[in-house]
């Protein structure tokens, strides 16, 4: 999920089109088991009553032949025994769409790492903070195996939902089947549905899901009782959600296009980011990072309808630390050089993206909402004349906290009239909220996103998959 740079403060409103080349239509279409007797006859015919020995020896017979055929009767039925039904064994493959939880595919309950990488530079010397100083400065140890194990299975999550997507994803899809199939697979993997108050933040979404098209860069998610917009051909669309447990975020994004006209926007993209991830690691500059990014990007281009463009940075979006329950931290990791010296340290989880763009490397904000957080300096309880102000303040703080989070995610909760009071909220400055941002009208963008943790001895890209 993109940062806004802090220089990028009021970029201005205009009224274009976030979607170049996207139709809209209305509505959400919503998208397999006789016997036989044993009859032992004593006949009377060519017997002699009066003879004791024949007597017993007929008798002897009948018992002996009841005998076999009672013990027939009793193997026959043995043998029509219906059989014991198997135990049901783990599943071995997600179903599509993603709705098995994944304990039942990891009946271990471990899950892989992501990819290890080494520091290109040698660390070891310097002296750097351990466990206690982590802790203190608000920092998981990232050598803790449960915390290990529950960041990588959010990562494995990630993957298996993204693939989905990958596949089923057309022209003709409309955003909220994708939004909504994004959201439903990540909840059933988890084994959450998050309806219960508390529950959500146990586990569950990191943040809306974002599907921004063409010169929407950034912060587009569906929301109910607006048009929704049908994927065209030649639409480029970045996939940006987050999955959290215990608050801790994987954060991970990629773009599709179905037209191979604007794949070298996306291998300038997908390029930057690797190269921010590979220059990162503790003790580096985060201005080395920016400027390595820069000139990777910077040294694609691509063609389109006959005109060539040159792939710009966004130069007021940027990467950014992950915090607990705050998907964006302090430090961010611009796209363009700069002079801030910062640097990266043990313990520290970064978000490395990079948005290209073919317009003017620069957003602005467009009408509309994408979705809202709570403040910094939220406080625990309101008291507004308002009533739905006070009732959906009690509704975020129970289920989202300090997570981002959509509209639709009251609705599925049951909520209804939050409109007013939302904005109640946010004018009072206790909600903050996130508008898509755009860059000009006609011209594309991607993005592509991993989530890495500056581990002791390595840098763990945990969201790394066979995709990207």
């Amino acid at each position: 999920m993109g940062s806004k740079t802090i220089e990028d403060e009021d970029p201005g409103r205009q009224d274009a089109p976030p979607f170049n080349g996207s139709n809209a239509a209305g509505g959400e279409p919503r998208g397999n088991h006789i016997a036989r007797d044993g009859d032992g006859c004593m006949g009377s015919d060519g017997c002699d009553e009066g003879d004791d020995d024949d007597d017993e020896a007929q008798a002897a017979s009948a018992t002996t032949a009841l005998t076999q055929t009672t013990g027939s009767e009793t193997n026959n039925k043995k043998k029509r025994k219906r059989p014991k039904k198997k135990k049901k064994s783990a599943a071995s493959k997600q179903s599509s769409p993603p709705r098995i939880p994944l304990d039942e595919l990891f009946p271990s309950g471990e899950f892989k790492p992501g990819q290890l990488m080494d520091y290109n530079a040698s660390h070891q010397t310097t002296v750097r903070a351990k466990a206690e100083e982590f802790r203190q400065a608000g920092r998981p140890n990232l050598e803790d195996s449960e915390f290990l194990n529950n960041y990588r299975k959010s990562a494995e999550i990630h993957r298996q939902v993204r693939r989905w997507v990958q596949e089923t994803a057309k022209p003709g899809s409309t955003l909220t089947e994708v939004a909504v199939g994004i959201e439903d697979g990540v909840r059933a993997l988890l084994g959450n549905q998050g309806l219960e108050p508390g529950s959500s933040l146990r586990s569950g979404l990191g943040f809306p899901t974002g599907l921004s098209l063409n010169n929407c860069v950034a912060h587009y998610t569906p929301n109910p009782g607006r048009k929704d917009t049908v994927l065209q051909y030649d639409d480029v669309m970045k996939v940006d959600f987050g999955v959290q447990i215990n608050g801790w975020i994987v954060d991970s994004a990629f773009t599709m296009a179905f037209n191979p006209t604007y794949d070298n926007l996306l291998a300038a993209v997908k390029d930057a980011t690797n190269t921010g991830i590979k220059t990162a690691g503790i003790d580096v500059r985060i201005c080395d990072i920016s400027a390595a990014i820069q000139e990777t990007m910077e040294s694609y281009e691509v063609e389109i309808r006959g005109k060539v463009y040159p792939v710009k940075p966004v130069r007021n979006l940027c990467g950014h630390d992950i915090k607990h329950y705050h998907i964006h931290g302090e430090k961010t990791i611009p796209f363009l050089k700069h002079s801030d010296e910062t640097k990266m340290e043990e313990g520290e989880i970064f978000a490395i993206e990079t948005f290209g763009s073919t317009g003017r490397g620069y957003t602005r904000e467009e009408s509309g909402i994408y979705g809202y957080g709570l403040s910094d300096d939220a406080p625990s309880r309101v008291n507004f004349p308002l009533n739905s102000a006070n009732r959906v303040f009690k509704t975020i703080k129970e289920n989202f906290g300090t997570l981002v989070f959509a509209r639709r995610y009251l609705d599925r909760l049951g909520v209804d009239r939050y409109v007013a009071g939302l904005n109640c909220l946010v004018a009072n400055g206790i909600l903050e909220a996130y508008p898509p941002l755009v860059d000009i009208a006609g011209s594309y963008s991607a993005q592509f996103e991993h989530t890495i943790l500056l581990r002791e001895s390595c840098k763990e890209v945990i969201s790394r998959g066979d995709d990207y």
